[in-house]
């Protein structure tokens, strides 16, 4: 009944009055030639019009209230003004100069905030709402990293509070945790590429496999807990890859990066893009292959993407996209702590692969209603699938190699549709913004495990494919959900964003397993065939709100709550793997998260965001070390491991030293960041006393970074400093465990230093990767690529030749 009346008066208060609408219309004169683009651009209703060729524009269909206009120019200073509308319509005159070229440099730099690679989203953006949110915006553009191996590290250095697992060094996978949350393939995120989904599955197996080279990236956008009324229900929040679209103003671009490192990396990427009347495409091919730091750590990689675009008329655009990946690595297996205090470079598993194939398809369609009504639909299909074979045994045990291979097979068939419509309409005298959306999800996994080959070469070949001797299973799931939320702007400075999200959610899993009993010898002495089939379906109501006060343009203070579940996945209801067991009881987490903080620039020279948050998680799933009833072993055991609460700060901040002190007209910049996050995660209400007040794993106390930045024109120097505490891999806080999948993770510092110098049509990017040759470790893992303890990569170096035509 609660929820009921929830919705009743939710959907009243969103209710659109009917009041009467206005025009701000305008001319533009230009002290010069016309411009061969030109558009105004209203904030607040995030509406863009064209100038025509007279200098005319002209917004319809507004209410009463203060909107902010401004006006975009090729070649001419851009103008900004509020101005607003009483009783009637507004007409407008504007005169525009042309920028000199110390003027147009500055221009640059405004647009881009000049944060040397970080921003955030706006309030609205497209077809989404992030007022309230804790948001950060990761401008590839403008880093000087090294975005040939997707070095993580850097590319997410100014955001607060990540932990990054840097157990592969090509970059292949994409392994960041935010708030103590498992790094493990983005698991904890929704992960999405151009908006649409690009996870396993994002019901029962929600790690990506795939991650879109960052060359081919514009820009990375991160929303925390807060998304998961629009995006669904991830702890973690949201990650979407915004791919580069090619250039608007020629019919053909050609851009090649050819990279050379250390270990034999080679890494080409190569893309073309451009626009022709009311068509644009975009596409590229990246190989990259290498021998890895580690015996038995070799990896090729294919990557490809394209889409095209058209623009049916001022309303109507359609875009089809595809992307592929292929790739195989060979993996080179954990470490005791013994093995890696001896050699950490050292590798005992030499018969370990990985297989990777993702293609993955997407639709999306943007129609502009009205001058106040946007909607957007997009539909996508991923056909994948993903095969490791290799020996998955401790790594205290040798691999015999007459024995028969591990080998799991995972083939992915998902489909999904999401639409949303987003309506701006007058409530106080004030634009507030509606938004609705619907999304519509089946996944389907099969997963087979058994014995694979005694070879050592990539056999991916199951020895009975018809009957796997470890398990088969069918994995069906179907979601259907609808999301609202509403930015009411109560003042010009002041708004509230309610939202509600309705989810229906079926899970079933239908297979079988074997069942065995093993002496100390490994021998087995019980076996038996159990066959499994289990449904479970599920609906509930998650709610949520946002507060966001903005008394300047140059300040925030903003604040949200919102609830968030998480289903059990496919590796906990079914799963034979000799290092852990699965509780047949686990259930579904729960819980919510909430931020407050304040956010800000001054005048494009000082850039920060700082605010506490709290995550609390319910039923929360874990890792913990018991005794095997019937082997008297120890093994890892997963299950509800009990409540959980994480509180901490996170701050981020950035100054232009040269403009601190005094010389904001210089031609360099000198930046300097600190990014710093404070959590402390503690188990609570566990009905094990083993388990109570104690840390949650994954959770380093302390991250610390910190950067120094030059940028001289086209030349760019950056230094990376990086700290991460030591933490815990496992619910119970050991120490150290013998065959290295629990234990702590000690804490490990790490430099980077960057080149990056433009020159007309040709790009140098050079630098050395942990400069201090740090020998430490940021993974414990229980299955592959381990077990045990996986090596970060010692001093690398790595030298970019880029071409764009």
């Amino acid at each position: 009944m609660k929820q009921l009346l929830l919705i009743i008066v939710f959907i009243l208060s969103c209710s659109i009055g009917f009041a009467q609408n206005f025009t701000i219309s305008g001319k533009v004169s230009f002290e010069g030639d016309l411009p061969a683009r030109a558009e105004a651009f209203i904030s607040e209703i995030s509406d863009f019009q064209k100038i025509d060729k007279e200098g005319n524009f002209s917004f319809d269909s507004l209410y009463t209230g203060t909107y902010t206009l401004s006006i975009f120019a090729e070649g001419y200073t851009t103008l900004n003004r509020l101005v607003k509308i009483e009783n009637s319509d507004l007409i407008l005159e504007f005169k525009l100069k042309p920028l000199s070229a110390e003027i147009k440099t500055v221009s640059i730099s405004e647009k881009k905030d000049n944060n040397f690679g970080i921003s955030r989203l706006k309030p609205v953006e497209g077809t989404a709402i992030y007022a309230g949110k804790k948001s950060e915006v990761v401008e590839v553009e403008d880093l000087a990293a090294n975005l040939a191996t997707n070095n993580s590290r850097q590319i997410y250095s100014k955001v607060a509070g990540l932990n990054i697992w840097e157990n592969d060094g090509a970059g292949i996978q994409l392994a960041i945790g935010g708030r103590g949350l498992n790094p493990n393939r983005v698991s904890n995120f929704n992960t999405r590429q151009n908006g649409y989904d690009i996870s396993a599955d994002a019901l029962g197996y929600p790690e990506s496999y795939y991650s879109p080279p960052t060359e081919a990236i514009e820009r990375i956008e991160i929303v925390r807990g807060a998304a998961s009324l629009q995006y669904g229900t991830q702890f973690g929040g949201f990650i979407n890859f915004k791919l580069k679209d090619g250039p608007e103003n020629k019919p053909f671009e050609l851009v090649s990066r050819q990279t050379a490192g250390s270990f034999g990396l080679f890494n080409s990427f190569n893309s073309i893009g451009g626009k022709k009347g009311k068509w644009k495409y975009y596409g590229y091919y990246q190989y990259k292959t290498g021998d890895g730091w580690r015996p038995n750590s070799g990896f090729d990689v294919h990557n490809a993407h394209a889409n095209i675009s058209y623009q049916f008329n001022a309303k109507l655009s359609l875009r089809l996209e595809y992307t592929y990946m292929q790739y195989l690595a060979q993996q080179a297996g954990g470490l005791t702590d013994a093995l890696f205090e001896q050699d950490a470079q050292q590798s005992i598993r030499s018969r370990n692969w990985f297989r990777v194939n993702w293609n993955l398809a997407a639709l999306n369609l943007d129609y502009a209603i009205n001058d106040r009504t946007d909607f957007n639909l997009r539909a996508f299909q991923l056909m994948a699938g993903r095969d490791a074979v290799g020996n998955l045994g401790f790594i205290t045990r040798l691999d015999d190699p007459e024995s028969e291979r591990d080998l799991l097979s995972d083939d992915y068939t998902n489909f999904g549709i999401e639409n949303r419509l987003l309506h701006r309409y007058q409530l106080f005298d004030n634009t507030s913004i509606f938004l609705i959306g619907m999304r519509f999800y089946n996944g389907f996994t099969e997963r087979k495990q058994g014995a694979g080959s005694i070879a050592s070469d990539a056999d991916f070949s199951f020895k009975n494919p018809n009957e796997p001797e470890d398990s088969y299973y069918d994995f069906p799931s179907q979601n259907l959900a609808f999301f609202t939320e509403n930015v009411f702007y109560l003042s010009p400075n002041f708004s509230v964003t309610p939202g509600l999200r309705f989810e229906y959610i079926n899970t079933t899993s239908d297979g079988y397993y074997y069942n065995r009993s093993t002496n100390l010898a490994g021998e087995v002495i019980n076996e038996e065939k159990i066959f499994d089939e289990q449904a479970n379906t599920r609906s509930f109501l998650l709610g949520g709100i946002g507060l966001s006060y903005k008394p300047k343009e140059q300040f925030e203070l903003y604040a949200n709550f919102s609830q968030n579940y998480r289903s059990i996945n496919f590796n906990d209801m079914r799963i034979v793997n000799p290092n852990y067991q699965v509780d047949t009881n686990l259930q579904d987490e729960t819980g919510y998260s909430a931020d407050i903080g304040i956010r800000g620039n001054k005048s494009n020279w000082f850039n920060y965001d700082v605010s506490l948050f709290l995550l609390s998680y319910e039923n929360r799933i874990g890792n913990v070390r018991i005794t095997d009833p019937k082997l008297f072993r120890p093994i890892r055991f997963r299950t509800n491991v009990s409540d959980s609460r994480s509180i901490g700060l996170e701050s981020f901040a950035e100054v232009n030293l040269l403009a601190l002190l005094g010389r904001k007209d210089s031609k360099s910049k000198l930046n300097y960041f600190v990014n710093f996050s404070w959590m402390d995660a503690r188990y609570i209400n566990s009905k094990e006393t083993a388990y109570e007040n104690k840390e949650v794993e994954l959770v380093p106390q302390y991250i610390f970074k910190s950067g120094l930045s030059y940028q001289y024109q086209n030349f760019m120097i950056s230094f990376l400093y990086s700290y991460t505490d030591e933490h815990y891999t496992d619910a119970t806080n050991a120490d150290f465990s013998s065959n290295a999948v629990n234990g702590i993770i000690p804490a490990y510092q790490v430099m980077d230093l960057s080149v990056k110098y433009r020159y007309k049509k040709w790009l140098v990017e050079s630098g050395i990767n942990n400069l201090a040759n740090e020998v430490y470790f940021s993974r414990r893992a229980a299955g592959y690529p381990g077990p045990g303890i996986i090596p970060a990569e010692p001093r690398t170096y790595y030298l970019t030749l880029g071409l764009r035509l």
